[in-house]
């Protein structure tokens, strides 16, 4: 395994590359579902198929989710040095990001807007490479990885009971925006492309 020291913490990292997912890399990663801990957080076999389908084959660039527009949508596969997947990570872009609270009369209940072009990130980490910091890894490849130059602020939604993946979110620079979870007993992390260039 291939390591390099992350500038912003001097932890030593592995190093991955981003592919973008295609349904062949789906099916190769499609058993880490199996897994009971990634069972419970994010369901069956399907769901890797479903973010192909969402994030690649039938983007809806312009369409509403959660009060926010959707401009386009990103999925990566992460590859150690040996060119095997070790991570997933994706998610879409929004032209602003909005805390999510429900749906009132009017619409969207929203609240701490952030008016700049916005990313919510998903990540999962092949459960036979947990703590081998592949998760921080991957990550860091997506907030540097030039599709993404436009981008301000990322945004992970976890949840409450998720302490090692808001670590993993934590050791990659993202802050708590509100120790409170949400009515979906989500807590949100935040990091902006400004911190990001001061690395």
């Amino acid at each position: 395994m291939t390591t390099r020291p992350d500038p912003s913490t001097g932890r030593v990292t592995p190093v991955v590359s981003l592919q973008q997912l295609t349904h062949a890399v789906a099916c190769s990663i499609e058993h880490w579902f199996d897994h009971p801990e990634v069972h419970h957080r994010l369901g069956d076999r399907s769901w890797i198929h479903r973010e192909l389908r969402l994030r690649l084959i039938d983007p809806q660039p312009g369409s509403t989710f959660r009060g926010k527009t959707v401009l386009r949508s990103h999925a990566w596969a992460a590859l150690d040095q040996a060119q095997t997947p070790v991570a997933y990570i994706g998610g879409d872009v929004y032209e602003r990001w909005a805390r999510y609270h429900g749906e009132g009369p009017r619409g969207p209940l929203l609240s701490d807007i952030d008016p700049r072009p916005s990313m919510g990130l998903a990540y999962l980490v092949d459960p036979t490479r947990w703590r081998q910091g592949y998760g921080h890894a991957t990550i860091t490849a997506a907030l540097t990885h030039p599709d993404l130059t436009d981008i301000q602020a990322f945004y992970c939604g976890i949840d409450a009971d998720n302490h090692a993946s808001q670590r993993c979110a934590t050791a990659a620079g993202f802050q708590l925006l509100d120790p409170t979870p949400d009515f979906e007993d989500t807590l949100y992390y935040s990091r902006t492309r400004e911190t990001i260039r001061h690395q």
